[in-house]
């Protein structure tokens, strides 16, 4: 394949991964809405750690895994901020 060939299969998967993480962050949206419906905590480092190790588990490379790590803590910020935002406008 060709540099345009790979670029446009980046622009494909890019599109996948946007779809993804916006399902990802309706799913955040509704666990904090029931997270504020029984008072539980945006945070939950243990439910954090589980994901961590999910997500270390599927990791098939060539990302390390700290790397893969670095990511998903950035996604998992940004979901706890959503919640937040959401929380406050209700």
């Amino acid at each position: 394949m060709e540099i345009a060939d790979w670029r446009k299969k980046i622009d494909e998967l890019d599109a996948r991964i946007v779809k993804l993480i916006s399902e990802r962050a309706a799913a955040a949206q509704e666990i904090g809405k029931l997270k504020q419906g029984s008072a539980l905590p945006v945070y939950e480092p243990d439910r954090e750690k589980i994901v961590f190790q999910n997500v270390l588990a599927a990791n098939p490379g060539p990302l390390p895994n700290a790397e893969m790590q670095h990511i998903y803590e950035r996604i998992i910020d940004v979901m706890r901020t959503l919640q937040r935002r959401d929380e406050k406008q209700s």
